[in-house]
């Protein structure tokens, strides 16, 4: 099992929005109510878009007729996945639960090392256990 950083880009819609920045700040204040408190560990940004012609990477905003749609990268660490395919899977669901009917893509997938940290909770019953074990070679 491996751990992986999970790359989504979600198209938000914007209405009634006169600038591209407050588009981009009320896309990113709308996604955290609806991921916090429980998806509090969900990182939120505004994606980029490269420009055809000079390829100068720019926000991904457009805008309309006080319309706006605002591509968003949303990262989270998955844990003890069995692949790729099978972090990205959990990744979709976890955040599409919150973002219904949401379009989500896969952008990038990246392993790390390194586990969760544990809780108190845990780290006090694995020291439980070694100890005992200790006790145990004691004897």
């Amino acid at each position: 099992m491996a751990n992986y950083i999970v790359t989504l880009e979600a198209a938000w819609l914007v209405k009634d929005v006169d600038t591209v920045d407050d588009a981009m700040n009320i896309a990113i204040s709308e996604i955290g109510k609806l991921l916090n408190p429980d998806l509090n560990f969900v990182e939120i940004e505004v994606g980029t878009t490269r420009c055809p012609a000079c390829s100068e990477a720019f926000d991904s905003v457009f805008m309309a007729a006080g319309t706006a749609l605002v591509g968003v990268l949303l990262e989270m660490k998955v844990y003890d996945a069995e692949s790729e395919e099978h972090a990205a899977r959990i990744a979709k669901s976890t955040i599409g639960k919150a973002l219904k009917n949401t379009p989500l893509d896969v952008v990038d997938i990246e392993e790390f090392e390194g586990g969760k940290e544990k809780k108190p909770k845990e780290k006090m019953e694995e020291k439980l256990k070694e100890k005992s074990k200790e006790k145990l070679k004691k004897k």
